[in-house]
This record gives C-alpha cells, structure tokens and sequence, in this order.
C-alpha cells in the first residue's frame, strides 16, 4: 500500500516532473509521442514506487518483476522512468531521445537499455511476449520452486494493442492456461491516430476478457488517482488462478489546457507554448527543460534501491534451494544444454533417409532431460512439425510444470509467445507450423532477430513436395524471403545429420533459429555425423569433391540429393564435380574470405538448385534451378518434377554452362 511517509504534494510533484520530460525529450527530438506518456505518469509513478520488485542496481536479477510496455511508442515515459529509478540512464539520455547511437532509441529495445526486457512498438508483440514471459515463469517456479523463481509480469496495453489480432490470441491462450502471475493495465483513452477509437473499435473490453477467463477490474475514472490505481494493481497481483485486466480511464495529454483527449496528442502535438502553459498549470518553471529536482531525484532512487533487500534475500534462499542443482540451473538460465548433451544426439548411416522433419523429432526427444529448459511444441501440428516432448507433461491449467505446450490454432501468438519466454530467461522455447505459414508469425520472428530473443522457429513441410495440398500450402517464396530478415540463422537441413548439426547451432547460440525442415524423406548425405555437424556450423560444405572440378551443384534441404544424382549423371559423362551443401547462408557468409572461396571458387561454373525462389542465388551461382511461380496440387514428387526439380533439370543447366 501507500507509503505515508512520502508528502503527497511530492508524490505530484515528481508526476509532473515525468509529464515535464515526457514533453520535453520528443520535442528536442522533434519526433515521438508525448499524450500517452503524459496521461499514464500516476500509472507509472505507482507502478515504480509503490508495486514494482525490482533492484535498479541489478536490473538482470532473475527474480526480479518484469514490465513491457506494449504502447512502445509512449518510449519516453518508460526512458524517464529508468532515468528517475537509477538504471544507468542520464538526463543527457532524454536529451538525446530518438538520437543516433543513443540509449533512448524510438521504442524500446531489448538488449540496448538496461531495464528494457522485450523490444516493443508493432503493436501487441508486447502483450503476447507477456504471455511467453508468464509461461516461463511459472516453468521455472514449478521447477525450481518459490524460493528460486515468484515475480510477476506487469504490462501496460494500449487500445492498439487490443486492436491487433496476435492480442487476441495471446489472451485466449493466457485465459486457458490459467497464467496468474500476469497483469496488464488497458490504458483506456478513447484516442488512435485518426481520431476517437469509436470510429473503428466498439468491443466491450471487460466482457471480451472476462469471455478468456481472465480476472477484470474496472477502475474507471482513475488515472490520476494513485491509492486506487494502486489499489487495483496489488488486487490484481494478488489473482491466484488467472491472469488480471486493470481496466483504467485516462486522457491523453492530461492535464494540458490545449491537447487533453486531442488525437493529435498522439504524436508531437506540443509547441513551446503548449508546453510551458501546461508546466505552468503543474507548477513546475515554464522556462526549464529536463527539469528534475533533487528532491524528485532523491525519491526516485530510493524507490530504485529499494528492491535491494530483496535481491540479496532471494540470493541467500536460492543458493539454498539449488544446493546440488546448480548445473542445471546454470544450463536453465542460460538456455542451454547440459556438459555432453551432444552425445546424446542421434546419427544417421548411409541407410537411414528420414525427413528432416522426422530427424528433428528425434533430436528434440534426445535433448528431453539433456537441455534442462526446453519448452514448447506445435500450433496445432505438434506430430506434423516433430515438436513433440513424449512423456514430459503437457501445460495446462493446473499443471504449471508442463513442458510441452499446445498452442493451438494460433500462429501468431505462438511466435511471440516464444520471443517473451526468451527474453525472460530460463527456457528454451520452440514452436513449430508449416513453412507457408511462418508468413502469420513474420512480425515477431523480425523482432527475434532485432532483439536476439534466443528461441528456435521449427517449420516444416518445406517446398512444393507437400503435394496433393496444393499452392495454398507449398511454400515459394518462404525461404528465401526469411533470409532477408537480418541476423536471423536459417537452416534448411539436407539430411538427419544436417538437422542434428543444426539443433547443435540452436542449443549453442545466442539468439533465434529458423529450421526449415522437409515433409519427405531424404538420403543420409555420404559425409559423417560431425562432418554434417560442423558444415552446418559453417554454413556451407563440400559433399563430393573431385579434382579440379569443372563444375559446383550447390542446394540446400532435399535438393542436396538432386544434385548428388545429377553429379553422378555428369560424371558418367567425364565431368569432374563437386557438390555443395550450403545449410545456412547466415553462417556461410560470417565465415573468412578464404574458406568461402574454397567451398565454393568463383572461377568454376556453379549450378545451384533448390525447390523455391531463385532470387537471391546469383550470390553464389551462375545459373539456377528453382521454382519462381506458385506450386500446383498434385502428388509432391509429380510437382517437383513438373516444375522442373530434377536431376536432369540440374544436369541440363551443368551442361549449358560448359558448353
């Protein structure tokens, strides 16, 4: 509750300090979003001061609560915040908002601020990525107990953010699996970019959550009333079956004489009038930027060292209730496996021809036990996708410990779903659709990538071998259009061993991973385990070499075995060749100048070959085969083979190069 020895009339004078620096820093920028800010100040004045655990000084202590705001275009509010409660910002940080190379970029971003946990600002990846941090909280409770892991999750979300359809999603999921420790405040304040919200949103915001299942207190008129909002956030921290919706009224821009509930208070609707009239009616001077007086400051900070005690309390009593665990923790933490979990990964001899799909399945069951934070599944193609978890315990309400998660129809969220466990820490967290419809999770595999949230994407059913399900279900352009996304891995396995090696680079890395996987089977490529393990490693590999090759065939996935076939074919012509297996383009290109040009020399005719876009090959080689139009329902190998995804095809290209 309430800290009566704070003077109430200092509390409202650091609430307008907050309003103050919310003008002032987007209009140094002349760039950002000033209302919001302005309107949620009480919110977050609460929030910080009177209902956040946290330790400024260690903003990465893993028990501490964690905060997203969603609404990330209202950046600066989280930015002063950070400044006020001494996470490491400087006042000369607000003054250089939205500033190249400066520590308050225009959203927040994770991994760039220190007390930034998630990178927000597309709306509603924030609010699912809440979801995927509940759900990694509550793992790492189950497992570990209180004593190792109890914060909450605590959010504010925009009626943009309940606009989006990935919200509605993640709340669906959240509301089924009973996720108590979530708490998010819907700024309600009737104002989008274009005008009043009725003018595209009528939904009745508590009786759609109340229909997911979660817990929905609404305050009404109380953005300026701290006890209530305070208040209303300890009733929703106290929930103990079900995620809470805090419900608030506000008005944006307040307490502005010109831009209250002004749609145009969105953006940067302040003039230098505007704003000193507005600091005059909160009694701070009119002629002061980045005003933050030290009695302000000092109130602050005491809030920010506050949570001190708290943290070295929970180090005493975790390294209690870790005693002999400590291997795993540190593995849990640090999502990665346990020393030689690698030795439990399987390998495939020359009579083995999974599909990559099914060789995945079987490197995720190894890793059950081995990679003690691994958690997820399937978007409703849990066996499809070979994410399944077998005999560990499926999430659910009631079984907090569940490690294989149904996520349902529900593709968009399960993407960001991930992206928040990971960035909260102590999973592993994978999902897996069909490659055709990682379109639907697009938006936050791109903010994986930005932020390096350290998840694995798993899609299968690769190409146009999916057959008889037709255009609508084989991917074209899929692969290729995800390795654009930058710092975003993706593999595409050739053969069991591939996809082995591949798992390795996901386990042992620091961020995302996008296995792309084959619904058909494909031959063990005739290279070792640790010789598949370590291309993949490197991106690119020879698999058949000859003395001074005349020509390269270089594919990825299944058409690996196409060009091994139409080497062979070539070869009973009197041509010398090699062939490439080139599994990820990302970890190709990290590697030096030399090797590159080893695998793969720009002095010898190179013919690539894989079952999808031919944009973007002319990197590598000098004629392609591929598929640059939709695909067709038939039988997968007929489709190939009519769209010309074969040996022949590959040999014919080969010939007309050397000719």
């Amino acid at each position: 509750m309430a800290d009566t020895t704070v003077d109430p009339s200092l509390e409202q004078l650091a609430i307008s300090v907050v309003r103050g620096l919310a003008m002032d820093g987007p209009a140094r920028a002349r760039s950002g979003h000033q209302g919001t800010a302005m309107s949620l100040a009480p919110l977050a004045h609460v929030l910080w001061t009177r209902v956040l655990r946290y330790d400024a000084g260690a903003p990465d202590w893993p028990d501490r609560d964690r905060f997203i705001l969603s609404c990330g275009h209202a950046s600066i509010l989280q930015y002063a915040m950070l400044h006020l409660t001494g996470h490491g910002l400087t006042l000369e940080d607000l003054e250089r908002f939205r500033q190249w190379g400066s520590a308050t970029p225009g959203h927040p971003e994770a991994g760039h601020t220190a007390g930034v946990e998630v990178t927000t600002g597309p709306l509603g990846q924030g609010f699912a990525n809440g979801v995927g941090m509940a759900i990694a909280e509550q793992s790492l409770r189950a497992r570990f107990g209180p004593d190792v892991c109890d914060h909450h999750i605590y959010a504010f979300v925009s009626d943009g953010d309940l606009s989006e359809g990935v919200s509605h999603e993640a709340a669906s999921l959240a509301g089924h699996l009973g996720l108590d420790r979530l708490v998010y405040v819907y700024d309600d304040n009737h104002i989008s970019i274009d005008g009043p919200t009725e003018l595209a949103l009528t939904d009745d915001a508590v009786k759609r959550f109340e229909s997911y299942g979660w817990h929905v207190l609404d305050l009404g008129e109380a953005a300026d009333d701290l006890d209530a909002l305070e208040q209303g956030l300890l009733a929703a921290r106290a929930e103990e079956d079900r995620p809470s919706l805090v419900v608030v009224r506000s008005h944006i821009a307040s307490p502005s004489p010109d831009h209250t509930d002004d749609p145009a208070a969105h953006g940067l609707a302040f003039s230098a009038d505007d704003i000193a009239r507005t600091k005059e009616i909160m009694g701070l001077p009119a002629d002061r930027e980045f005003y933050v007086p030290d009695e302000v400051l000092a109130l602050y900070r005491e809030a920010g060292a506050r949570g001190r005690v708290q943290r070295e309390d929970w180090e005493q009593r975790s390294r209690g209730a870790l005693s002999g665990r400590e291997a795993e923790w540190e593995a849990t933490l640090g999502a990665r496996g346990l020393p030689g979990w690698t030795d439990a990964l399987p390998v495939f001899g020359a009579d083995d021809s999974p599909a990559t799909r099914v060789a995945s399945q079987k490197c995720v069951t190894s890793m059950i036990g081995n990679v003690p934070g691994l958690l997820g599944g399937g978007a409703d193609l849990t066996g499809n996708t070979g994410t399944e978890l077998p005999g560990r315990p499926v999430l659910e309400a009631g079984t907090p410990a569940g490690e294989q998660i149904h996520f349902g129809i529900r593709e968009h969220a399960m993407g960001s779903v991930l992206v928040g466990a990971a960035h909260h820490g102590g999973v592993l967290p994978f999902g897996g659709t069909f490659l055709v419809f990682s379109d639907y999770m697009r938006g936050a595999v791109r903010l994986a990538a930005l932020s390096q949230a350290k998840c694995v994407f798993v899609w299968s059913h690769d190409s146009v071998g999916v057959g008889e399900d037709g255009p609508t279900h084989q991917p074209v352009e899929h692969v290729m259009s995800l390795r654009l996304i930058p710092d975003l891995p993706v593999i595409r396995p050739a053969d069991g061993n591939e996809t082995a090696g591949a798992w390795r680079c996901a386990v042992e890395g620091d961020g995302p991973v996008a296995l792309v996987l084959s619904r058909q089977n494909t031959p063990t490529l005739p290279v070792g385990a640790e010789v598949a393990a370590e291309g993949v490693a490197r991106g690119g590999y020879v698999v058949r070499d000859a003395e001074d090759p005349e020509v390269v065939l270089v594919g990825t996935g299944t058409e690996v075995a196409v060009a091994l076939e139409a080497a062979d074919a070539l070869v009973a012509e009197g041509r010398s060749v090699r062939v490439v297996s080139l599994p990820c383009w990302e970890h190709f290109a990290a590697q030096d100048a030399a090797y590159r040009a080893a695998v793969l020399p720009r002095s010898v005719p190179t013919v690539s070959v894989e079952a999808g876009a031919t944009l973007g090959w002319e990197r590598f080689a000098d004629a392609s085969v591929g598929i640059d139009r939709f695909g067709a329902s038939a039988p997968g190998g007929e489709v190939m083979r009519r769209l010309g995804i074969t040996p022949d095809a590959v040999a014919a290209a080969a010939r007309s190069l050397l000719g």
